[in-house]
């Protein structure tokens, strides 16, 4: 997909870690070097991954609502939900005036039969389904007027309407919660049967039911709730294709094909295969799969700690510090503000689905202390930016930043 420019508020720039990706653009055109630079201030070393941060869709969704806001002062806008998974943005498309309908479970704040055809609804970049596309139309509101989700989410829709019309059922990897996945499983239930699954320990339940070592009865207990009405795992898992929520770990993507895979060979041998099993391997998301590589070089790196600047509710940052957490005690923040001290912070615990305190995080002990440090694909790389400023804080005899940023702006000319 070609790059397009897009316009993002000065608010959201960053004069630090901006040098940096300028710098790797310029020595790495083709994004074939995943090794992480390194920002050295001498007491402290931030290792900062060859990918990170806002991603084309997120890019695409910012420049059309904040264009959007700005060419209709006089309007009422709406979103139909949040329009990213970050606290920053939203808070402040809030402050310009812009309501949300819908909360990002689904539940509604304000009834779209409230609207008239004169308001503006934003679609997010998640997409939206199928019945709130129908909704707007009906009161006079084009849904695709400003429709801000992501191509790569729209690709995943056009390749499971083409398996549709070739009479296969779809298998979504994803959370069945998450407005993305809502948004798939409806456009995908208009022309096939579908089911959800969210790990690969439910792709090895579906598979066991396909291969009957499993009974029928273990589908409605674990899928019902997230499948399409009359779902069959034995007729309808006859020729199905995998495709996917695109802030899914993209390994674990792969591991959710190769399982159902695996279980459609045992059931129907390798003999055409594919009329079977479809590949869909060419719709995992480029940058889901760049961010995730580059965070599993920085997984790699001697670093003592790890930061992972994203919101909380965001599920590729989510992935990001899952990835980090096996190798280095990780830090889920939502910015710089929730590190109180160098001896207390908050963070995001996804296991425990909490907000935890935790003292002593900060090893100021090392010399040099090596911090991993990335972020989510909706998180503005200003508040990375602010989570190194906070972090050298505590810090004495810090190299000058001119000095540290000094080899990346010569790269970058």
């Amino acid at each position: 997909m070609p790059r397009k420019e897009f316009q993002i508020p000065d608010m959201y720039k960053s004069p630090i870690i901006r040098k940096v990706k300028e710098a790797t653009k310029i020595t790495d055109p083709m994004k074939k070097d995943v090794t992480p630079s390194i920002l050295d201030f001498g007491p402290v070393q931030f290792y900062i991954p060859r990918f990170f941060g806002f991603c084309y869709g997120v890019e695409n969704a910012i420049d059309i609502a904040y264009r959007t806001v700005e060419q209709n002062p006089d309007k009422n806008i709406y979103l139909l939900s949040e329009m990213i998974h970050n606290p920053t943005v939203n808070e402040d498309l809030l402050g310009k005036g812009v309501k949300f309908l819908f909360e990002t479970d689904g539940t509604e704040r304000i009834p779209i039969s409230s609207l008239n055809s004169e308001d503006i609804v934003i679609v997010p970049a998640f997409g939206t389904t199928l019945e709130i596309q129908e909704e707007l139309q009906e009161i006079g509101i084009d849904p695709y007027q400003y429709n801000t989700t992501c191509p790569f989410v729209e690709k995943v829709w056009r390749r499971g309407k083409q398996l549709g019309k070739k009479e296969y059922s779809l298998v979504v990897h994803g959370k069945h919660t998450h407005e993305e996945t809502r948004a798939t499983f409806s456009h995908s239930a208009e022309h096939s049967a579908v089911v959800v699954v969210l790990n690969p320990e439910e792709a090895h339940i579906l598979a066991e039911i396909m291969t009957l070592e499993r009974p029928l009865s273990d589908f409605d207990k674990y899928f019902g709730h997230k499948s399409t009405p009359g779902f069959d795992p034995l007729k309808d898992l006859e020729r199905f294709g995998v495709i996917n929520q695109t802030t899914m770990l993209a390994t674990e993507t792969q591991e959710v094909m190769d399982i159902l895979k695996a279980a459609t060979v045992k059931r129907f041998s390798n003999a055409d295969i594919l009329n079977h099993f479809a590949d869909t391997s060419d719709t995992l998301c480029y940058a889901t799969n760049e961010n995730q590589s580059a965070t599993l070089a920085l997984a790699e790196t001697d670093a003592d700690i790890a930061l992972v600047v994203g919101g909380y509710n965001s599920s590729n940052t989510m992935h990001l510090v899952e990835i980090l957490e096996h190798k280095f005690s990780t830090f889920h923040v939502r910015d710089a503000n929730e590190i109180q001290s160098d001896s207390s912070i908050r963070h995001f615990d996804q296991w425990k689905k909490e907000i935890l305190e935790t003292e002593n995080w900060l090893p100021t002990h090392k010399n040099p202390l090596k911090i991993a440090l990335t972020s989510g694909a909706s998180c503005p790389d200003v508040l990375v930016d602010e989570v190194l400023l906070n972090v050298l804080s505590y810090f004495d005899d810090v190299k000058e930043m001119e000095e540290v940023l000094a080899p990346f702006e010569e790269l970058a000319q």
